[in-house]
């Protein structure tokens, strides 16, 4: 595990190209800029509106509007496109990667992105998956700030059957250079990854889509009511069922083993929480809650959320075109 660096002076990837300019990809060029660990970032979003963005804020230095040419001669390549692309992207981009180039991503699954990718990773060209733990529920170009991996996780699953020295040079790298945007990082193997997030992350998404996706079907409540009686738990669903579609969308078709396996235990775990509620035992409620309080007072005490919206990094003011790579 690295904790992350205040500063780091030394440049650590000459040039740096970034395929997908949205909230993740936006913020990794400002990050890594802001730390001076780059020397160019270059950039590739298929919208030119989105190119345009990105130049203007200060996310990239260059634009292009092919991935294959933003990562010519780049030493370290970042694949930010959603999930269910990521495969074809690697193809287009193999022949023109650079022996010794670092190619990483920022999905969040693991397991499928190896399946996907490695086939098309060129003999000298160092894949490590990653994964920074981070993000809020806007996308698009305008949605990326250099905050954004401050103090949050992000999580590197190396790949076992790469055991150079020169492998091993290229993860501790990569390990730097997100320790200086901000991230502690840590290491896991990928289908242990997929195991963890589905329960920390892809699970509540799902539960957020479904429960404000069942309040928009109540045929007793109407919509308008629904919106104006929200409670702080359903607003707080709400925002999370606001996140991207299509990432979501290929999250779960592509960690669907994992998902599937934590959606079964909720199930069981639901069915007991609706036979203490049947046979009013308030003991076994209470016992629940306690242990679920005990665990939010341990993540704010991590340093994982505060009592502050959205972090404390609100960025509600931003617009959000639709296209974001």
């Amino acid at each position: 595990m690295t904790k992350r660096n205040e500063k780091i002076s030394d440049v650590i990837f000459e040039r740096v190209a970034l395929i997908g300019l949205g909230l993740i990809g936006g913020s990794i060029g400002l990050a890594a800029k802001r730390a001076g660990i780059v020397s160019h970032v270059a950039g590739y979003a298929r919208s030119k509106e989105t190119r345009d963005v990105a130049l203007e804020r200060g996310l990239i230095d260059s634009a292009y509007d092919s991935a294959a040419a933003a990562v010519k001669d780049a030493d370290l390549v970042v694949l930010c496109t959603p999930v269910g692309v990521l495969g074809d992207v690697a193809a287009d981009i193999k022949e023109s990667l650079k022996p010794g180039a670092v190619l990483t991503d920022v999905g969040s699954v693991k397991m499928a992105v190896v399946d996907a990718v490695m086939p098309h990773v060129p003999e000298g060209v160092h894949f490590i998956p990653g994964h920074p733990v981070a993000g809020t529920e806007h996308s698009g170009p305008h949605a990326g700030f250099a905050e954004l991996f401050t103090d949050r996780w992000c999580i590197l699953t190396p790949l076992a059957a790469q055991s150079s020295d020169a492998y091993s040079k290229a993860v501790n790298d990569l390990d730097t250079f997100w320790a200086a945007c901000g991230s502690n990082v840590d290491r896991m193997d990928p289908k242990h990854h997929d195991l963890v997030l589905a329960i920390t992350s892809h699970v509540p998404h799902l539960i957020a889509y479904n429960i404000v996706g069942t309040a928009d079907d109540l045929e007793t409540v109407t919509k308008s009511e629904v919106v104006k009686y929200s409670a702080s738990g359903f607003r707080d669903f709400t925002r999370i069922a606001a996140s991207d579609p299509t990432m979501w969308r290929d999250i779960f078709l592509n960690n669907k083993d994992a998902v599937l396996e934590m959606l079964t235990r909720f199930n069981e775990d639901l069915s007991a929480l609706q036979r203490a509620i049947r046979w009013g035992d308030g003991d076994a409620l209470f016992n629940l809650f306690t242990r679920t309080r005990d665990i939010r007072r341990s993540i704010i005490e991590a340093g994982q959320d505060s009592d502050e919206p959205d972090f404390g990094r609100s960025h509600a003011h931003f617009v959000t075109p639709e296209d974001e790579n």
